[in-house]
């Protein structure tokens, strides 16, 4: 005759156990790709579109009112049209000194707006 044995109870703790590890390890995992940590390497696909580069314009205005465009120096009407040919998705970053009349900044806000751009940054200091 076989002996056979009554179970009455389940023993927890191994599930437990096991239950914090896999709680550790997704806590751990989780901060990583919160922190952009992880190291990863993409996978590589022959049917992409290739995202391009959009090219950033940054427009300058000197406490003397003098007008930059990507650190050379342009008249008004010059920035203007240089602004025409910038396609109306693309960057354009404005940097004021501190010093500048205020109407300077507004001209160079309406030709953008006339222009109809729609990615402008405007740079501060903290």
């Amino acid at each position: 005759m076989k002996h056979r044995k009554k179970f009455d109870q389940v023993n927890v703790i191994p599930l437990i156990d096991i239950l914090l590890v896999l709680l550790v390890m997704v806590i751990t995992t989780a901060t990583f790709i919160k922190q952009g940590i992880l190291p990863i390497e993409l996978p590589e696909a022959k049917a992409s579109d290739k995202k391009e580069d959009k090219k950033e314009f940054d427009i300058y205005i000197t406490k003397e009112g003098k007008y930059h465009l990507d650190k050379k120096e342009v008249s008004l009407s010059e920035l203007e049209s240089k602004l025409q040919e910038v396609g109306k998705d693309e960057t354009v970053v404005l940097r004021s000194d501190k010093d500048a009349s205020f109407q300077h900044f507004v001209t160079v806000m309406d030709i953008l707006k006339k222009l109809e751009h729609k990615q402008l940054y405007i740079v501060t200091k903290e």
